[in-house]
């Protein structure tokens, strides 16, 4: 028997939607902040906004794009997994899933990189993925806002 998920009203490009989880963990990983408060993602371009202690330097920019193409060019394994609310590791947090969330929930695991619950469409693995590219980043000084703009080529 299925488990029953909440209805999903997009329909993803799976190479950059999971670009979209390493993003997430990589800024967590480099610059100790949250998840993204904002994405936009796409199959052409696709954006997310950070909220950062500070405006990173053109190396640490550097340090990003670098950092997701490596963990790409890694082949970690895309993996799901069903848990019920009551039984999410530790480092799954639910204050961004909907109030009505059904009581399963699907884990996406990307290798031992991030886990997150979600019910878009990924890829198998990451070397999938292709590469990304930066195409360039604004800061809000007044938000302590961090944009990331970038494409998968």
């Amino acid at each position: 028997m299925d488990p029953i998920l909440n209805e999903h009203n997009k329909e993803e490009f799976p190479p950059a939607h999971t670009a979209e989880h390493l993003l997430n963990q990589t800024m967590i990983r480099l610059f100790g902040c949250e998840r993204s408060y904002n994405a936009h993602i796409e199959r052409k371009k696709s954006k997310m906004s950070f909220y950062l202690d500070h405006k990173p330097s053109r190396q640490e920019e550097k340090e990003i794009e670098l950092r997701m193409n490596e963990v790409i060019d890694e082949d970690l394994p895309v993996t799901f997994e069903f848990v019920t609310r009551d039984n999410l590791p530790p480092e799954v947090f639910t204050d961004r899933l909907p109030e009505d969330v059904s009581d399963t929930i699907r884990l996406v695991r990307i290798g031992d990189y991030d886990v997150c619950p979600c019910i878009g469409r990924h890829v198998r693995s990451t070397s999938q993925i292709g590469r990304f590219e930066m195409l360039g980043t604004n800061w809000d000084e007044q938000e302590r806002s961090f944009r990331v703009r970038f494409k998968i080529v």
